[in-house]
């Protein structure tokens, strides 16, 4: 059974709300989503994150820069290294929309 999203009746939450179907709505964006949840940690890499979506760096990083704006993912730098999880208001998001996350390995020793 899916929960239910709530969207808040305040103005001020609409066009965050918005922004995050607006950042949802792009495929490789959801795609980017859908692997940082289903790997080690339900966080990755962006270095992980780039050799399966056929993008370069740099316009991975876009796409996640994007997803961060959109309170959908939360960023921390280790090192050189920026990794990638998602935020409490994304995983109920996908849990609304029961979007299955298959449990997913990425190597780490790339970075």
């Amino acid at each position: 059974m899916s929960t239910p999203v709530t969207i808040m009746k305040s103005p001020t939450d609409l066009p965050l709300i918005a922004a995050q179907f607006k950042a949802l709505g792009d495929p490789t964006r959801l795609e980017l989503m859908v692997t940082v949840a289903g790997s080690a940690n339900s966080e990755a890499c962006v270095c992980d994150l780039t050799p399966d979506t056929g993008l370069t760096q740099g316009t991975v990083s876009h796409h996640l820069r994007i997803l961060v704006e959109a309170g959908l993912l939360e960023r921390s730098q280790r090192g050189k290294w920026s990794y990638y999880s998602l935020t409490t208001a994304a995983e109920k998001l996908l849990a609304s929309f029961n979007i299955a996350i298959p449990l997913r390995v990425l190597k780490q020793d790339d970075c």
